[in-house]
């Protein structure tokens, strides 16, 4: 059953408080639960922008006291060039947050989260062996490594994740399964610019001319999803490679059709009551991702 909001009069007495290290973080926590208060948790690696206030809105609306950490984890970038260039808006990011109503902004340093090298293997297969794990070796191993380290050090009630990243939500819901953490990973719908593009903090890194290119990514899966109404999964594969081999300035690095629940490919839309798209395009240098639930 669908939770009730939880009232939001705490946040009118309070200023947001931005923290630096997990002691300083869990110190305040711990006065809060001493008052029975409900802690949810949104991560987030910056650039925030509206798809990640969506997150945190919703997150303010279902607990007593939202935590948002923002921190470049650099565990799951397998290309150091990526890591380099990803933005950083703290500044910025925090104005965001303090109007979308969030209590706490966790803003550590690389040596807070990694005293020393983090030697644990996360291993989830099938879930992170394809797509993503499979053009990303390490990619989600290092997102487990991270998302551990704030559940452990926020011991959230809820933690709030956007379906964009659509592999990742299902590894760590297998992540949380596995490690018995005692909290619900919320699910939250992907947030789209007017025209359909997936909002992205790598949207940031796009030309104009390379924003105009990135919709055709969007526009491809919604045609898809009519397309599939009268073809099969083959059909509906080749229709989105051509159509994006066809414009210029984007490269498909994988599309592929799953069962939402196992990752896994299928051969029939038939085969799953769960059937979704994912697919990852370069434009430019930016390396887009999306997807769509052609069932559900």
């Amino acid at each position: 059953m669908h939770r009730f909001y939880k009232q939001l009069s705490y946040f009118i007495t309070i200023k947001m408080e931005i923290v630096h290290t997990i002691k300083d973080l869990q110190a305040a926590l711990s006065v809060l639960r001493a008052q029975k208060k409900e802690v949810g948790l949104v991560p987030t690696m910056g650039a925030l922008h509206a798809g990640h206030a969506s997150l945190v809105k919703r997150c303010v609306a279902e607990n007593d006291v939202a935590v948002v950490s923002v921190f470049v984890n650099p565990t799951q970038f397998n290309d150091k060039n990526d890591l380099v260039k990803y933005p950083r808006t703290l500044e910025a990011d925090c104005r965001l947050l303090e109007e979308c109503g969030a209590a706490f902004v966790f803003a550590p340093s690389v040596e807070e989260m990694y005293p020393e090298p983090d030697t644990r293997q996360f291993s989830y297969a099938p879930l992170d062996t394809v797509m993503e794990g499979a053009f990303r070796p390490g990619h989600f191993n290092g997102v487990c490594q991270i998302v551990s380290k704030l559940f452990d050090a926020v011991q959230p009630d809820r933690a709030y994740f956007g379906e964009k990243d659509f592999q990742q939500l299902a590894i760590i819901r297998e992540m949380v399964r596995q490690m018995k953490y005692p909290l619900q990973i919320v699910g939250c719908p992907i947030v789209r610019e007017e025209d359909g593009l997936a909002l992205s903090s790598r949207n940031a890194r796009l030309s104009a001319g390379e924003r105009k290119n990135a919709l055709k990514i969007s526009q491809t899966l919604f045609e898809s999803r009519t397309f599939a109404a009268a073809h099969t999964v083959a059909e509906i594969q080749k229709f989105v490679e051509d159509v994006i081999a066809a414009e210029p300035g984007l490269r498909l690095e994988y599309f592929e059709l799953v069962d939402g629940n196992t990752l896994q490919k299928i051969a029939n839309l038939e085969d799953t009551s769960y059937a979704v798209g994912c697919i990852t395009v370069f434009c430019g240098e930016a390396r887009l991702i999306d997807n769509i639930k052609y069932k559900e």
